[in-house]
């Protein structure tokens, strides 16, 4: 895209309705030339313009493969998500990007891969469990743990159900809550680690809160995985996409350009620190 400012018109192709709070709109790319010239990697995001309200960040959730449509999966939280929410088939909406750092997929390859989420943070790993699962033969053994407070806040069950029978693939569930519907672990999501054997060759993808990723970083660091080998995408608070506004400011770095995904030794004197 020419102006990195400027958002560009899509097209709602479908919206999803995830949880009470939580929606996936599958959007378009009006103009043929810029949707022809669209592609991201996982882990990057766009800005989604709602005219006249205002724009928020949001993962890109669908396969890279086919940058054609657009899946963004958000929580209503405010004003501009509360607007975004009211959107049907065949409205528009404004779309820049795609910004920021993604995942290591070349680092990953030929490596045994450990995804952690919890809530809503599987949003911007869904895409490199897409990614692993069309190039099986490139990547070792692909574990996914995803931690939720409730039952009811898990959302794709349904995928999650059909990565458990995926070809060397792992998957743990956990609620800190349960109830009789809920047929994995009780407890927190840094408790399945107990669940699990890790290779010397694993690397880390990970996304949540920031409580329950450091939580994980100190367990994983216990487990002798190296810093270098745990990534973390700190999405918090991004609004310009350029590095420009200074409200994602993250120490030295800007989180919506530098990342959101960081290497723990990249970040580290920070976020080892909780409330910063």
């Amino acid at each position: 895209m020419d102006n990195p400012h400027r958002p560009w018109r899509a097209r709602v192709v479908e919206r999803i309705q995830e949880s009470a709070t939580i929606f996936t709109l599958r959007l378009e790319f009006l103009d043929p030339e810029i949707r022809a010239s669209y592609h991201f990697a996982p882990g990057q995001f766009n800005m989604v313009y709602l005219y006249g309200v205002g724009e928020v960040a949001i993962s890109i959730v669908s396969d890279p493969k086919d940058p054609t449509l657009l899946d963004h999966t958000i929580r209503t939280v405010g004003r501009v998500t509360n607007g975004i929410s009211q959107l049907q088939a065949g409205d528009t909406i404004g779309l820049r990007g795609p910004y920021g750092r993604g995942w290591p997929m070349q680092e990953a390859e030929g490596r045994d891969v450990l995804v952690i989420t919890g809530g809503l943070g599987c949003a911007p790993v869904v895409s490199v469990i897409n990614y692993i699962a069309r190039r099986r033969k490139q990547f070792g053994k692909l574990t996914i743990l995803q931690g939720v407070k409730l039952p009811k806040d898990l959302i794709w069950r349904d995928r999650f159900e059909r990565w458990i029978k995926e070809p060397n693939t792992e998957v743990f569930l956990a609620a800190d809550k349960g109830d009789p519907s809920w047929p994995w672990h009780v407890g927190l999501v840094v408790e399945l680690f107990d669940q699990m054997r890790l290779s010397d060759n694993t690397i880390v993808m990970m996304c949540g809160p920031e409580g329950m990723m450091r939580a994980c970083v100190n367990e994983l660091l216990l487990r002798q995985i190296p810093e270098h080998a745990i990534y973390l995408s700190m999405e918090r608070n991004m609004q310009c996409a350029l590095g420009q506004c200074g409200h994602c400011q993250y120490g030295a770095d800007f989180v919506c350009r530098d990342g959101p995904v960081f290497s723990y030794d990249q970040i580290k004197p920070l976020f080892a620190h909780s409330g910063f």
